[in-house]
């Protein structure tokens, strides 16, 4: 069915959905845990595929490839940072947006003003702060963080926000969220059965 929100889909922009691995709290993948009758990545290839046509799975190609086109890690095992960079360093466009497969109740309307936030940046990251910290699996990057996640992978640091120089990254405040209309609980993500059974609420 044609979705009217396609109108606004941006060719200038790539979205890559982390797909993570196997949770031992879910007990299966996170990528396929249903919430309210659908897996999480259905979800969230569906959102992606709401602001670009350019939607991509980071995670193994032979599980994931019949969704999306899949790409991997080039430092496997060294968690979201791995994939970031996997991410950017297979991109063909300067932005590019990063969702975590577990961030389900991100919605349209925010992914469109982050990535307007981003266009009238020079910013290499664009990311929103919150009481609970930055938000780098839900924000832009351009591709040249890739060079940056590649130099911190190669030295064995993989701490994402430790990456984030304060001249290279505009960050959007929680209260910026506010005005804008937004909850700064459309963040949560969803690690526990206790959590995928309050949001089926």
């Amino acid at each position: 069915m044609y979705d009217r929100r396609m109108e606004s889909a941006s060719a200038d922009i790539t979205a890559f959905i982390l797909a993570g691995g196997r949770s031992t709290r879910m007990g299966m993948e996170k990528a396929f845990v249903l919430l309210e009758g659908r897996t999480l990545l259905a979800r969230m290839l569906d959102l992606a595929r709401s602001v670009t046509a350019e939607v991509r799975i980071v995670g193994d190609p032979a599980k994931f490839h019949p969704f999306a086109p899949a790409v991997e890690d080039v430092f496997p095992g060294c968690g979201p940072l791995g994939g970031i960079h996997a991410a950017l360093h297979s991109s063909q466009t300067d932005l590019n947006l990063i969702l975590a497969v577990d961030v389900p109740f991100v919605s349209f309307a925010f992914l469109q003003f982050l990535i307007s936030r981003s266009s009238e940046s020079a910013a290499v990251v664009t990311v929103a702060r919150t009481s609970g910290g930055l938000q780098p699996l839900c924000a832009i990057y351009r591709r040249a963080f890739a060079d940056v996640a590649e130099q911190a992978l190669g030295e064995g640091r993989y701490k994402i926000d430790a990456l984030f120089e304060a001249g290279q990254t505009h960050v959007i405040s929680e209260e910026e969220l506010r005005v804008a209309g937004f909850s700064p609980k459309m963040f949560r993500n969803l690690n526990t059965p206790e959590d995928l059974a309050d949001a089926g609420e």
